[in-house]
């Protein structure tokens, strides 16, 4: 079965430095693109980074310069490094393979990881 298991979230102050991990299982990993999206209160859910599966990456243009994915096949884990954190960045950040479209399992979404950037 498809599972997704986020780490890493906490508390930071602004201008600190997180790094989340999310390990992925039930699908051939190496194969699909991930991402990493996040969901703010009141807000709807949406793509922070994506990484393809030769390594190239995207960003959303609110944390580009600031944010980089990367991942490890050999241990199905994509990771998001974040420095530079603004309140702004507060969220819930999930982890999925990415179709391209989107989520490829958007009926598999882990519980998340919560990341609360605060003085």
């Amino acid at each position: 079965q498809v599972q997704f298991v986020e780490s890493g979230g906490g508390l930071e102050q602004p201008g600190g430095s997180l790094r989340l991990s999310c390990a992925a299982s039930g699908f051939i990993f190496s194969a699909f693109p991930m991402a990493w999206y996040r969901q703010a209160p009141g807000k709807q859910r949406e793509l922070v980074a994506l990484i393809t599966s030769s390594g190239n990456t995207r960003y959303a243009d609110s944390v580009k310069g600031r944010f980089t994915i990367s991942r490890d096949n050999a241990k199905k884990t994509v990771y998001l490094q974040m420095t530079s954190l603004k309140p702004e960045d507060t969220a819930v950040y999930y982890c999925n393979a990415y179709s391209g479209n989107g989520p490829v399992y958007p009926a598999y979404w882990g519980q998340g990881t919560q990341v609360t950037v605060s003085s």
